[in-house]
């Protein structure tokens, strides 16, 4: 059992020393807004799944367990404070154990040694509230991947500053393809847990709360890579928070995925990294020392502006709720126990204002994340970062149509007069404009636009006969057929070899 596990560090204690922190001395300071918690297991009805510890073939629907913190409206009779016990109990399922007695929870799972610093933490008070009302309005909403093989509520004290300061923070755990357990962090892994990534950023259109329209990608470790991935699939990512993401460390995972393709990330991107790791750790645990300065992923992006920062007093641990109280320090590199939840409260105000600059577009945050560390009062000492700009992206037609579409197709030559000026290369090719067209104006809910987007094409190519005669559609699908008969002359005008236009006038005088 991990009980002689933990006798061995205790009796040779030659890298490991006992945490001694508390959520009360972190001293992150919520918001505004109380927290509530849930966690519940839906299905995802089209993968199969095995559970290890049974020991058997059966499969099933693959299980995804959530969490999700939200602001909340909590009412004196039904709704109680969390403690860590409580969010320890979420591992239980997670971890496939859910029958396991709280007593063995210390000696069972990786990282929680039983140990009395450890043990202390399990009566402390959390800040988020069972049962509680989700809070009315419309909230950006932050999808969380956790580290390798870890639980969804790895980060639940950042999650709940978040919830405090109008985030709802949507998380599952990490979990193999087949059964609870990755191959090793291989491409396949970091495939299946963006996918879970993508079925979460489904769940969310179930909450009349969350504004869909803003969503932002969050990941520890091995979460991290993955999301790169999810961003790279789904272009209504808003914002990508890398918390000592492996996409920094394993570049060639990356790689090989089928859906990698540097263009396509293109939204703002920050890296939050650890500390330089000592020459003598990188020898004894072989660890290439490229690791403490190469960044490829930085080096290569060329749409996405990229903010990295190098927390000076965490190793890689420290990034999580988890790390912080629960892990045994490694005494050949780890700051003190003070500096590390200092640090981790940095971290967590850092990721704040990246995502209230990102999300909600708050000056104050905007002008957080431009400033360097020493702008915003954190030694370099502590904090170190460099930034990277986006390149302009080519503006191309798709992008205008997005434009069109937000203002329901209407003053479409205003707005193309506009577009030009900033992006005098843009080109609206006429058969794009055809065909769009028509799309809408055979939809008799959208024939408007479609008359809307001829107008336009009209107005770009006015000797274009083809463009008249499909206008004239158009109008007669609506049954105008006034501006119908004028189109069709003018189409006959440009081209009197019109048949289309000579038959459709000779039906409309009939």
């Amino acid at each position: 059992m991990r009980s002689t596990a933990l006798a061995v560090f205790v009796i040779f204690g030659v890298n490991f020393i006992f945490a001694q922190t508390s959520l009360n001395k972190i001293g992150l300071r919520n918001g505004k807004y109380n927290v509530g918690f849930k966690h519940y297991t839906t299905i995802d009805s089209t993968r199969t799944y095995r559970i290890h510890n049974e020991f058997n073939n059966q499969f099933i629907n693959r299980p995804i367990p959530i969490s999700i913190w939200y602001p909340a409206a909590v009412k004196d009779s039904g709704s109680t404070e969390l403690t860590v016990l409580e969010y320890l109990e979420v591992l239980k399922e997670e971890e496939e154990w859910k029958n396991l007695p709280n007593e063995f929870l210390l000696d069972w799972f990786p990282h929680l040694w039983n140990t009395p610093e450890n043990k202390a933490h399990l009566s402390e008070k959390a800040t988020a509230f069972s049962n509680a009302t989700f809070l009315e309005g419309k909230f950006p909403v932050v999808v969380y991947a956790p580290s390798y093989q870890a639980s969804s509520i790895e980060n639940f004290a950042l999650f709940e500053y978040l919830a405090s300061n109008g985030f709802v923070v949507m998380s599952s755990p990490s979990r193999g393809t087949d059964t609870r357990w990755l191959e090793g962090g291989t491409t396949k892994d970091m495939d299946t847990q963006s996918r879970d990534v993508e079925f979460l950023l489904k769940e969310i259109h179930k909450y009349k709360t969350i504004d869909s329209d803003k969503v932002a990608l969050m990941g520890f470790s091995f979460g991290g890579l993955s999301n790169v991935i999810t961003a790279m699939k789904n272009q209504s990512i808003k914002s990508l928070v890398s918390l000592d993401g492996t996409e920094r460390y394993r570049y060639e995972v990356l790689e090989k995925s089928a859906y990698f393709d540097l263009d396509k990330l293109n939204v703002p991107y920050v890296h939050f990294a650890q500390k330089d790791i000592p020459e003598a750790v990188l020898k004894e645990d072989k660890i290439p020392a490229e690791l403490n300065h190469k960044f490829q992923l930085y080096d290569s992006l060329n749409y996405s502006t990229v903010y990295s920062y190098k927390f000076h007093d965490l190793t890689h641990s420290y990034f999580s709720s988890y790390g912080v109280l629960f892990s045994n320090r490694d005494k050949r590199q780890d700051k003190s126990d003070d500096k590390i939840m200092a640090s981790y409260k940095q971290l967590s105000k850092h990721a704040l204002n990246f995502l209230n600059a990102t999300l909600k577009n708050e000056e104050d945050a905007k002008e957080f994340i431009t400033n360097s560390p020493g702008q915003n009062g954190f030694p370099e000492i502590m904090i170190s970062k460099k930034m990277k700009k986006s390149l302009e992206a080519e503006f191309d037609y798709k992008d205008f149509n997005d434009l069109a579409l937000h203002q329901d197709y209407r003053d479409l030559i205003q707005l193309y007069k506009k577009t030009m000026a900033i992006h005098p290369n843009l080109k609206l090719e006429e058969g794009m404009l055809n065909t769009l067209g028509l799309r809408l104006s055979f939809d008799p809910e959208r024939s408007e636009q479609g008359i809307n987007v001829f107008l336009l094409a009209v107005h770009i190519y006015p000797k274009s006969a083809n463009l008249y005669d499909s206008l004239a559609e158009a109008y007669l699908n609506k049954k105008d057929f006034e501006n119908a008969i004028t189109n069709f002359k003018k189409s006959l005008e440009l081209n009197p070899e019109n048949q289309n236009a000579i038959n459709r006038l000779k039906q409309l005088k009939e």
